[in-house]
């Protein structure tokens, strides 16, 4: 069974002005597609059918197919970076909230540093929160890379620095950018339920 673009988890509009209905036109209806149809090709191409995404991510690793690595780590990583969203403006709560603050002191010491290793990432590529040896860890990867592939490394929040990700509403502005999203639109509820070590099963496919 061919892997499917996902539906948003909420309408087009939800997210402005801070992201809007055009960026996710482009962003999800036109790039997102584009690694899921990419994928499937190379899927029939390479008879891998039948694999879960993060079984195909973790195989192109293996081999060091590139362009199949690619596309199927940025379905994997786009599908989380949906859910990592919300239209309503949330804050850390619970056990979460108490990570956080034995890591770095407050929500909002963790969202700086967050947007500053995002910011300073050069290129393309994914700022990220995970929970690395039971610690929170801020951290960024190049290009398509995903926690998918590593050890120890379980993904709890990512966002996109691509430039797609943010040239429609704020241009060239990735901290402008960065700012917004990280003051309105993170959806800590589902940040927190990530905690349980599941996290990539929520993008995954097949």
């Amino acid at each position: 069974m061919a892997f499917e673009l996902p539906a948003l988890p909420y309408d087009k509009g939800a997210l402005a002005p801070h992201m809007s209905a055009e960026t996710l036109e482009f962003h999800h209806g036109k790039h997102h597609k584009a690694y899921v149809d990419k994928t499937n090709g190379f899927v029939v191409e390479k008879g891998l059918e039948g694999l879960k995404l993060s079984e195909v991510i973790a195989k192109a690793k293996e081999t060091g197919d590139k362009g199949l690595f690619n596309n199927s780590a940025q379905v994997w990583n786009h599908s989380f970076f949906w859910q990592c969203l919300s239209p309503e403006k949330q804050a850390p709560t619970g056990k979460l909230a108490d990570l956080i603050n034995e890591g770095f002191g407050s929500a909002e010491a963790l969202v700086k540093q967050l947007v500053t290793e995002s910011t300073n990432h050069f290129a393309s590529g994914w700022g990220w929160l995970v929970l690395d040896g039971g610690n929170l860890k801020v951290t960024s990867l190049h290009d398509a890379d995903t926690p998918v592939v590593y050890d120890g490394m379980q993904p709890l929040l990512t966002i996109d620095v691509w430039e797609h990700a943010y040239y429609v509403d704020y241009r060239n502005a990735r901290p402008a950018y960065l700012d917004a999203v990280s003051a309105n639109l993170i959806n800590w509820e589902f940040v927190a339920q990530n905690l349980d070590g599941a996290g990539v099963s929520r993008a995954d496919q097949g």
